[in-house]
């Protein structure tokens, strides 16, 4: 048998090899990043920052759950992202940079939250007026972040296409920005009830692979599922500093891993899912969608029908519109 006649039994094998070997690295990213998520919470707990109080919440059963699931989310990622093997050094900055950016600028959101106006329209209402709410300043922030991290992400010039080197450059860099930004607000939208939007993150898992995208998509997976028990316990709350945290992991892998018609494409989808929420309750469509509804409740604990306690405090996730109306993850189920 000649050489010619094997060759392509040869390149068989490789490829075999070759996707042996991505499936186990994915799955070595996703088991890496939950034990981070888990370390970062057993430590975080231990040692809160400031205290246990500035970051305990009281919710619709009376009981006491903290927001420092938020920053294990954070931390546990960013950890993460940057051990997780087969993922260029740019592209591992600019994930760190978007997850932590989406982090900080949702932990000031949690912990100092100031402005009369909730919503994505009522944060701009507030800084088109000169006034610069915890919630504008998380939008100008992530926004900066995410931009930040759309440089780093990009292609190197010299390997760039004749279309990346030109103007369109510059449209790139603000497309992919935006969709970094819009994923980190798209995902703070689903956490209003436990585990909804770690579930949110967790439909993502089918795009996790060997590439690079694919293995932050891993990693932001790996995170997830880290920390979903204690949300679906209600012994936590994701808040808008793990919410940003993971949609801005989610939105780097996005810039990452598709064509410009894609993250078009994506920017757009983001841009009326948002609009829509302003006038939408999610909450409602999800209950009223069947399918939805068993997945949202999915591990959850069952609601109890009992009068609400006169004096709550108020939840971060309570700022989004129009949930507002409907209640948060405070309100009685």
């Amino acid at each position: 048998m000649s050489r010619r006649t094997r060759q392509p039994g040869r390149q068989s094998g490789r490829a075999q090899g070759s996707g042996l070997s991505r499936l186990i690295g994915s799955a070595v990213t996703v088991a890496g990043a939950g034990l981070a998520a888990r370390g970062a919470w057993a430590a975080l707990r231990t040692q809160p920052p400031g205290g246990a109080e500035r970051w305990d919440r009281v919710n619709h059963r009376a009981e006491t759950v903290t927001l420092l699931e938020g920053p294990a989310y954070a931390l546990g990622a960013a950890t993460a992202v940057a051990l997780a093997p087969g993922v260029p050094p740019r592209l591992k900055a600019a994930a760190v940079l978007a997850t932590l950016g989406g982090g900080v600028f949702g932990a000031i959101d949690d912990l100092r939250e100031s402005g009369k106006n909730k919503g994505l329209r009522g944060h701009l209402g507030e800084l088109a007026h000169g006034r610069v709410s915890t919630g504008g300043l998380k939008i100008l922030g992530i926004g900066a972040t995410g931009l930040a991290a759309a440089a780093l992400a990009a292609p190197d010039r010299a390997s760039a296409s004749a279309d990346d080197r030109d103007a369109g450059g510059l449209v790139d860099l603000l497309v992919n920005g935006a969709v970094i930004a819009g994923s980190a607000n798209l995902v703070n939208l689903f956490d209003l009830r436990p585990g909804r939007a770690l579930k949110v993150v967790l439909l993502t898992a089918p795009l996790a692979g060997g590439s690079p995208a694919g293995r932050l998509i891993a990693t932001a997976c790996g995170t997830a599922a880290g920390l979903l028990r204690p949300d679906l316990a209600e012994e936590s709350m994701l808040g808008d500093t793990g919410a940003n945290a993971a949609g801005a992991l989610l939105g780097t892998a996005a810039v990452a891993g598709l064509g410009r018609r894609g993250r078009v494409l994506t920017l757009l989808g983001l841009t009326a899912l948002t609009l829509a929420s302003e006038r939408v309750s999610f909450t409602a469509v999800i209950a009223r969608t069947p399918v939805l509804r068993e997945l949202d409740l999915l591990g959850r604990r069952p609601p109890e029908h009992s009068p609400r306690p006169p004096e709550v405090s108020r939840s971060p996730e309570e700022s989004k519109s129009p949930e507002e109306s409907q209640g948060s993850r405070e309100s009685a189920e």
